[in-house]
């Protein structure tokens, strides 16, 4: 699955999921930039401070990254915040953050990264949603809806971008429960419930799921578009 110096960018890459795909991209030769508030910390990655969910400062990180390397071959819309609440205490602000940085912030990117990919004719997008936004979750009204819309932005931009003839694939990943910062947060009894459910009967390792995105960025993934790939270990059987 050869990655090596294809120019990637991964937003959300200073820990969890972002980090391990980061770690395992930058192991395998690729380019790897880092779009996130806070540094990845390996030296193999390069780190631009931006705020996803304004759109004048992802074209600019954006512009940067074109006027280093020439090309952008992979995006990963990887940065993503919860903020939860039962629907009817939820407050307008945490509905809205969380569909700007989750759902916004990969809009805003991907306008900005596709006019370089349409210039060079190819390109790969992945997006990272969640099992929740297959299948719902209580209190995550506004999680679940920004994971849902990834996945319908993927259908939508795998027949988009290819419309005219361009190599540009576009695909998800919905992961199920990872073994991640945001995890630790959850209380033992719900953690515990969440591992017996799933057949594997454990949490994932993040390194798992970035080795799937390592194979939608790859060469041998040229014919797979249009895909949400769950990462779940069985945990909707």
């Amino acid at each position: 699955m050869s990655v090596k110096n294809k120019v990637v960018i991964i937003t959300g890459a200073s820990q969890g999921l972002g980090k391990a795909m980061a770690d395992v991209f930058s192991q395998q030769g690729a380019i790897v930039y880092n779009f996130d508030c806070q540094p990845n910390n390996n030296p193999g990655v390069t780190h631009i401070a931006v705020d996803i969910t304004c759109a004048q400062q992802v074209g600019l990180a954006v512009e940067e990254v074109i006027g280093q390397q020439g090309k952008i071959d992979v995006l990963i819309n990887n940065a993503g915040i919860i903020d939860d609440a039962l629907c009817n205490k939820m407050t307008d602000e945490q509905f809205e953050r969380v569909i700007d940085v989750n759902c916004k912030g990969a809009f805003y990117m991907t306008r900005a990264v596709v006019k370089q990919m349409y210039a060079q004719n190819q390109g790969a997008i992945i997006n990272i949603s969640s099992i929740v936004g297959q299948y719902g979750n209580i209190g995550q009204t506004n999680y679940a809806a920004s994971k849902a819309a990834l996945i319908a932005m993927t259908y939508t931009w795998a027949k988009e971008f290819t419309r005219r003839g361009a190599n540009i694939r576009t695909n998800a990943i919905a992961p199920g429960y990872a073994d991640t910062e945001m995890m630790q947060s959850v209380p033992d009894k719900i953690l515990e419930r969440i591992v017996q459910a799933n057949p594997l009967k454990r949490l994932a390792q993040p390194e798992e799921i970035a080795n799937v995105a390592l194979f939608l960025a790859s060469d041998q993934a040229q014919y797979v578009n249009g895909q949400v790939i769950g990462v779940d270990g069985g945990q909707r059987l």
